[in-house]
């Protein structure tokens, strides 16, 4: 009896006392969700003013360029070298802009040599990747070409325009085998040297989640090993840049076209300096324009993903 009447009570008042606390944690939960999203809307960036955008990424360069502009001038103009046929004048050498752009050769001259490099890169990034993984996961390989590579980066690119003009005479052959000599090495290397920064322990979770063979490689060690891999790439594109500038400089036929490489040797055959500044500035802009529009998006991207883009 007494321990019936004792749970009646206990019973009775236990309900309401669980519905309140099931409330409360119900609340207690909402709240803390409601104070996730918050977190999370207050962590997302927000888009950056163009303003700001304009004082901090393009007023700075444009400041240096017409600083440039200012002492190229002023050398000119106060005869501080000797000869003023050596140094020509900004004006003359928008004069030789302008006689190019009205002449609709202009772009020729770039397109030539950038279709060209685009090419040979991409050729030099297909034979580069997989070469680079083998390298970086085969001992004996590594062992045997991996001082190899190393010798090759370190190696003038413009050493390989004699053998391969005599390899495969003068044509765009010539031009791809040159880039591809200069240019895979550093891909190559670049990957190796992005696999061995790769931790243990991301390559230990990728096996124990069952990732293995190709589907390890593509889904731990590749994504892992992209800061690296991408440094080879710019490293790469660079080699492969200046092996064409080489190789148009050295081989000139009727059958290879204008490139800006050997618009700056027909400057130099027609000892017109205005025509070498010129060629000079192309090649400068295409570099810079290549960095800016693929390599350096490619490279936030990767430290954004990796939560370490910092904003200034």
């Amino acid at each position: 009896m007494a321990s019936t009447e004792t749970s009646g009570p206990v019973s009775g008042t236990a309900g309401p006392a669980s519905a309140t606390a099931g409330k409360e944690d119900g609340q207690d939960l909402a709240g803390l969700e409601a104070g996730l999203d918050a977190l999370e809307t207050t962590a997302r960036p927000a888009r950056t003013p163009v303003r700001q955008v304009l004082t901090r990424k393009v007023l700075p360069p444009l400041t240096a360029v017409l600083l440039v502009l200012v002492v190229w001038q002023a050398l000119v103009s106060f005869d501080v070298v000797d000869d003023p046929s050596k140094l020509p004048s900004p004006s003359a050498v928008w004069d030789e802009v302008r006689d190019a752009w009205l002449a609709g050769t202009l772009l020729d001259y770039i397109w030539t040599s950038v279709s060209r490099g685009l090419l040979g890169f991409l050729l030099a990034l297909a034979i580069g990747t997989p070469l680079g993984l083998i390298v970086a996961r085969v001992r004996f390989i590594r062992a045997a070409i991996g001082p190899i590579l190393s010798g090759l980066q370190s190696l003038p690119s413009v050493a390989w325009v004699p053998p391969a003009v005599l390899w495969l005479g003068l044509n765009n052959q010539m031009m791809y085998a040159v880039i591809l000599l200069g240019a895979v090495p550093s891909i190559a290397n670049g990957l190796v040297s992005g696999v061995d920064q790769v931790p243990p322990l991301f390559l230990r979770a990728g096996r124990t989640l069952g990732a293995t063979g190709l589907r390890h490689t593509w889904h731990i060690v590749l994504p892992a090993a992209l800061p690296g891999y991408l440094a080879g790439l710019k490293q790469g594109w660079a080699f492969s840049w200046r092996s064409l500038m080489a190789a148009e400089i050295i081989a000139s036929s009727p059958e290879l076209g204008v490139g800006l490489g050997q618009l700056l040797e027909n400057g130099r055959n027609a000892s017109s300096m205005p025509m070498i500044f010129l060629a000079i500035f192309l090649i400068l802009i295409v570099g810079i324009a290549i960095d800016l529009l693929i390599f350096s998006p490619l490279e936030r991207r990767v430290l954004r993903g990796r939560g370490l883009l910092v904003k200034s």
